[in-house]
Order: structure tokens, then C-alpha cells, then sequence
């Protein structure tokens, strides 16, 4: 497995220089989200910062941006990275779109296949000085006499998804470059869930295994004692537990009660009861040794594992401590 790392930083300075040390540890690329700051720009932050480890947003959100504004600045971060970025795409949650950027979210599957075809469009042909055309459902495509006059890195930039339900999964698999989980994602709900849709996917676009990168995230969170490793999650598992689109994934592993408790806490502004034992199945937490157990656990299943440090509710010398730890652990790992 592939080890990268999604790093944390209370500045753009800071988290260019957790970009760097995570890369000098051995984490092969670095993943860069969107909520707090903007994903491309953040990306944009680490090329600068790092030499070898590749730069993938992930994710950003794919209908807040037009798709010609999406490839463009794809093919600017690969200029950045000399060809080491990887865009990272996901539709979010009706409510995010919507309520927070005034975007269209109408049938996501279709919507994000157009957008992935026509962001593909734009960087294989933008330089050519082809007309740009598609004519889909969701995203329409007319642009004549246009020429981005400078010489693309390359001509394909890898596209990676995000996907929980098993229809995203399946599109992912049909026509992704990679997949991302959320920073919840057991080995169980990945050997019985994830991976059987990916293989429907891949089989109906009759692709090859080897042809997709199956990333799963890792919500990680160390320290000498397990209690407080656990305690310093329970912010994140309170975020996605509040939101109502991840009651399946939660009820798979038996969280169901749980789940809903968190949604009606959320829904009447009260701060979530995370109990540990909702925490233990979906985090990386505890002592390295733990950690590092619980990462084997992945072997033969996922390509790469993506860790990123326990933010949510955590004051910043907290998750400086905690990022920290996690770097010596790749090092540890990659060594």
C-alpha cells in the first residue's frame, strides 16, 4: 500500500511546511480538502512546497466551479507540480451545494459524469485550438477560436472520486481514474461494500483492476494513551455522523441508533454524545503500535491509504501534536 497523508495547518505557511516534512517522512502524495479553504488554492500552496511526492485535491467540490474553470486550474497545478497533481472531484451533500454555494445538485450521477467528460475535453484539447463542444443533460459545452497558448504538461490529468452510495461507487468504477473514501471507511464496509461496486463498474466499462486506485481515508488520531487517541476523534466521527446522507454507512456497522442520536442532536443545535464505541470501528486511534495494527488491516484491499489528523472540536497545539505523530509513523511505515 501506498501511504500519503492529508496535512493541517492553522496558516497556508504551516500547512506547506506539514506538506514537507510529510513528503522527507515517505508519503507519496499529498491530498489537500475543501470546507475551511479552497482545495486548489491550498494545492497550489503544496506544489510550491514540495518536490517529489505528488498533489491531489481531495476533494474538490465538483459543481460549485464551472468545468472549464475546474480544468484550467487542474492544468495549472500539474504545470505546478510538473506533472505530480491528481484532481480530486465529489458532488458533497445536497444541502452543502445548495445552501452554502448556490449550486445546482439534481441528480449527481449524471451530473458528475458530464462534468468528469467535459473537464477531460477542455485538458486534452485546450491547447489545440479544436472547438470545444459537448452537448449532455447537466453541462454544455461551445467554445470556437479559443487557444490556451501555453503547452500542457500533459494531455491527461488523472481524475479520482469520491463516492459512498453504491451508485457513485459504480460510476467511479466505470469511469474514474481512482477512488477516495471519506475519512471514515473500515476495512469490513470496504471488503463488503465499496470494493464488490468498484469491480461492477470496472467490469461494465471493461476495465482492468489495476486500471483504478483504490484510496481509502483515514481519520487518524495518536497518542501514548488510547483514551485520550479516541477522545481527540470523536469531534471528526461527530461531523459526518450529523449528516443524515451516511445513515447507511453507519447502520452497517451497527451504528444505526447511534447515527440518528447524532442527527437529532445536530438538527436541535446540541453538541453530539460521541460514545467510544462508535469511535473504535471507523478511526485510526490509539498508541503508533495500535495505528499502525489497525493500517495492516488495509493490505490486499486498498492501494493507498490516506491519513489525515483528528481536527474537528481539537484546539490547534492539539492537532500540531497529533500531526506530528502521525509523520513519524510514515516514516516509520516508508522506512
Amino acid at each position: 500500500m501506498r501511504i500519503t497523508y492529508g496535512p493541517w495547518g492553522e496558516t497556508l505557511e504551516e500547512l506547506a511546511a506539514a506538506a514537507r516534512a510529510a513528503e522527507a517522512a515517505g508519503a507519496e502524495v499529498i491530498w489537500l480538502p475543501e470546507l475551511h479553504r479552497s482545495a486548489t488554492v491550498s494545492a497550489a500552496a503544496v506544489a510550491s512546497a514540495t518536490s517529489r511526492a505528488g498533489v491531489g485535491t481531495a476533494i474538490a467540490l465538483a459543481f460549485t466551479r464551472s468545468p472549464m474553470i475546474i480544468a484550467l486550474e487542474a492544468l495549472d497545478l500539474d504545470e505546478l507540480t510538473g506533472g505530480r497533481f491528481t484532481l480530486g472531484l465529489g458532488s458533497g451533500a445536497r444541502r452543502l451545494n445548495e445552501n452554502w454555494h448556490n449550486a445546482r445538485w439534481e441528480k449527481p450521477l449524471a451530473q458528475l459524469r458530464e462534468t468528469v467528460e467535459v473537464i477531460r475535453t477542455i485538458v486534452a484539447k485546450a491547447h489545440t485550438g479544436e472547438p470545444l463542444e459537448y452537448d449532455g443533460e447537466w453541462q454544455r459545452l461551445r467554445v470556437r477560436g479559443f487557444r490556451r497558448p501555453y503547452q500542457p504538461v500533459r494531455e491527461a490529468i488523472p481524475i479520482y472520486l469520491a463516492a459512498v452510495g453504491p451508485q457513485l461507487t459504480r460510476l467511479t468504477g466505470q469511469i474514474a481514474d481512482g477512488w477516495i473514501s471519506h475519512e471514515l471507511s473500515s476495512p469490513a464496509y470496504l471488503r463488503q461494500h465499496v470494493l464488490p461496486n468498484l469491480l461492477h463498474g470496472l467490469e461494465r466499462a471493461g476495465r482492468d483492476r489495476d486500471r483504478l486506485d483504490v484510496v481509502v481515508s483515514g481519520c487518524c488520531s495518536i497518542d501514548p494513551d488510547p483514551a485520550v487517541a479516541r477522545r481527540r476523534a470523536a469531534g471528526v466521527l461527530g461531523f459526518y455522523a450529523s449528516v443524515a446522507t451516511y445513515k447507511d454507512f453507519f447502520a452497517f456497522h451497527g451504528l444505526a441508533e447511534e447515527h440518528a442520536k447524532v442527527v437529532a442532536a445536530f438538527r436541535a443545535g446540541e453538541p453530539p454524545v460521541v460514545p467510544d464505541h462508535l469511535i473504535d470501528p471507523l478511526v485510526l486511534a490509539g498508541t503508533p503500535e495500535q495505528v499502525a495494527e489497525r493500517l495492516a488491516a488495509y493490505r490486499g484491499l486498498a492501494d493507498t491509504v490516506k491519513l489525515t489528523p483528528a481536527g474537528y472540536g481539537n484546539a490547534p497545539e492539539e492537532i500540531r501534536a497529533n500531526q506530528s505523530r502521525i509523520i513519524a509513523l510514515i516514516r516509520e511505515l516508508t522506512s
